[in-house]
């Protein structure tokens, strides 16, 4: 009789089953015993037994259709398929075919032994249930080594080695590859100075530094999923991504996000700064939000910049042309779309907004606000301080005036202790007075600090002051000579936003003004430790401290 055998080996059974090898003798012995001829051997070698779409049993399929066998020799139910219900097709498929199957781990198919096919069912019910028992296992064993700490993905990051765990490393682990981390640090530096991802794959190619898969060029997709990976700033994710049942007929599952409070984060080596990354990402971010496509340069002076003070989100340009035939500029905001604002009776009441009016007044209380810098450093003074501003000199003043007096109690308890050793006064009096000295010495030394703090935040203010002053110096100088493009960048340096409601308009300033000194001298220079936007109504900071 013309026998063919089937074997297959997946990885998660290689340990328990033997390899290819193994089955392949035993099941060749077991052929020549029963005097059969051997025709052809198909193996899946590696292939889960949860799918029916493997080579080898396909090529099986196909030569049993033909007529190439008459007997198919296998181990056991469960290397025909993982799943019942695909072991009954199969086997229906072979039998309908004319084609027996004998197992050498079980009895044989005989229609006449009904007990010999119950028990075969029953085996392949049980292969079944023990697939799903080990792969929640599975899952239930990386899961609990994620949260441990461990890395439990195999594959690792461009410019780091995974190295296993073992009893001399420790659990899993990431290590930072030198050459390969020169490159990430490089490719950082690059995005954040503004090189655009295209240009910064040409200079990797021109340099012949091979890509993370090891091709001679680098992609832009790539280069892209690298300066979103947080793995550079020390922290790899597990459990972002679940399987779902797929509706499409070619698929099973699909992999969908979990939400981020999902996510098991897992610390590994740094290899670029906090600062280098998020610079690297506000890159992207402000070449998304000042695209120059389908926008006139310098034609819309706040584009980017304009909010809908009702919806609180951003505007959109676009021309109309009127009835004299003339064209008008204007910003909307996006939820005059009802699909965008999700449904009719959300869509935004404001009207259009006439983009050429706008562009003209911001730009006139910009050149007003440059040219008189006092009325900005008045305003974050009256939303910040509420009160008159105190003078340094008095402050330094009050400031030794309880110095003195600090030290003046600190010399009254010394001397309370004196009488008391020298027998002058009892326990009970030498307590009380050394009780009143404390307290009046502890609310000395607070009065002290409050004024310390003061002072420190007079000598931020003068700081600040001296440099608004020469930011403002710097661009009243030429912001009469600016054409149109430049006058655009100025403004996106110098606001935050413009918030139109109706009539009224709110700008949010920013200015960007240069570093503080290194190393500031004397007391008056010493920056607060935790700095903090200066204006909270008018957006007024320091770009090195926001």
């Amino acid at each position: 009789m013309r026998a063919a055998l089937y074997a297959r080996v997946s990885t998660e059974r290689q340990a328990d089953r033997g390899t290819i090898g193994s089955q392949l003798s035993l099941l060749r012995e077991h052929i020549a015993a029963a005097g059969d001829e051997l025709v052809g051997e198909y193996v899946d070698d590696g292939q889960s037994g949860a799918r029916l779409d493997r080579p080898g049993l396909d090529a099986l399929r196909d030569a049993a259709e033909a007529g190439l066998v008459q007997r198919v020799w296998c181990l056991s139910p469960d290397r025909l398929a993982r799943a019942y219900a695909y072991q009954v097709l199969v086997l229906d498929e072979l039998d309908r075919f004319g084609v027996t199957v004998a197992f050498t781990d079980s009895p044989g198919l005989a229609a006449d032994d009904p007990q010999a096919t119950l028990l075969t069912q029953v085996q392949g019910v049980i292969a079944e249930y023990e697939k799903a028992k080990i792969a929640e296992r599975y899952r239930r064993g990386k899961l609990f080594r994620a949260r441990a700490g461990e890395i439990v993905t195999w594959k690792a990051s461009y410019g780091y080695r995974r190295i296993p765990r073992s009893a001399a490393t420790g659990r899993a682990h990431h290590e930072v590859y030198e050459p390969e981390a020169a490159v990430v640090r490089r490719i950082f530096t690059d995005r954040a100075a503004g090189i655009t991802v295209r240009e910064i794959c040409r200079r990797l190619n021109a340099d012949a530094i091979p890509s993370p898969t090891g091709k001679p060029t680098w992609g832009h997709s790539t280069l892209c999923r690298l300066l979103r990976n947080e793995a550079y700033i020390g922290r790899v994710y597990y459990n972002r991504t679940e399987s779902v049942p797929d509706r499409r007929p070619t698929r099973r599952t699909r992999q969908v996000w979990r939400d981020r409070d999902e996510w098991i984060p897992i610390d590994c080596p740094r290899i670029v700064s906090d600062e280098l990354f998020q610079a690297a990402g506000r890159v992207a971010t402000d070449n998304t939000k000042w695209s120059p496509r389908r926008a006139e340069p310098g034609a819309w002076l706040l584009k980017g910049l304009v909010k809908c003070g009702v919806c609180d989100v951003g505007t959109n340009c676009h021309k109309m042309r009127g009835r004299n035939g003339t064209w008008h500029r204007y910003y909307h905001c996006r939820n005059h779309d009802p699909i965008r604002a999700g449904g009719e009776s959300r869509r935004c009441p404001e009207r259009n907004i006439r983009a050429d009016a706008l562009d003209a007044f911001v730009f006139d209380h910009i050149r007003a606000a440059i040219t008189h810098p006092d009325q900005l450093l008045a305003g974050e003074q009256a939303v910040t301080l509420r009160a008159p501003i105190p003078d340094d000199e008095l402050l330094s003043a009050e400031l030794a005036r309880l110095d003195r007096k600090i030290e003046a109690a600190d010399t009254e308890r010394r001397r309370l202790v004196d009488l008391y050793q020298g027998g002058f006064i009892e326990l009970p009096e030498m307590q009380r007075r050394a009780t009143e000295v404390s307290s009046r010495r502890k609310e000395l030394q607070h009065k002290r600090t409050s004024l310390a703090d003061e002072r420190t935040a007079l000598a931020r203010d003068n700081q600040l002051r001296r440099r608004v002053h020469d930011f403002a110096a710097r661009i009243h100088a030429v912001i009469d000579t600016l054409d149109d493009t430049q006058k655009q960048q100025l403004l996106r340096l110098l606001i935050e936003d413009v918030c139109v409601t109706g009539w009224h308009v709110q700008i949010r300033l920013r200015i960007a003004l240069d570093p503080p000194p290194p190393n500031p001298t004397g007391p008056t220079s010493t920056p607060p430790p935790h700095p903090h936007p200066v204006s909270s109504q008018d957006g007024l900071r320091s770009v090195s401290g926001h």
